[in-house]
């Protein structure tokens, strides 16, 4: 890097707000796989599972789902998702949970 932004403050000046104006596009990104990652460990103990156990059970059935599609699922689509975690749970050797009266 040899560019005089890189060690001059008055060239460099106009990159901070460029670089500023990226920061909330990256946090988005970062926000949302966060809130993914909620709704899924959360739906996820509803159905006897927790988060890591979801995944690593995704992984050893070979499902390409993404955390994105399965938090989607988890809200839109329950019973798909049950399926899933029934596959996850066999995959795992994971007890059903007891039913809650």
């Amino acid at each position: 890097m040899n560019a005089p932004g890189t060690r001059c403050v008055s060239t460099a000046g106009p990159d901070v707000p460029r670089a500023d104006r990226r920061k909330p596009r990256r946090r988005k990104k970062r926000d949302f796989r966060r809130l993914w990652i909620v709704r899924l460990n959360a739906a996820a103990r509803e159905r006897g599972l927790r988060y890591s156990q979801l995944i690593a059970g995704l992984e050893k059935i070979g499902c390409e789902l993404d955390r994105r599609t399965l938090a989607e699922m988890a809200v839109v689509d329950p019973t798909g998702f049950d399926a899933v975690a029934a596959a996850v749970r066999q995959a795992l050797g994971v007890p059903e949970p007891a039913a809650v009266a």
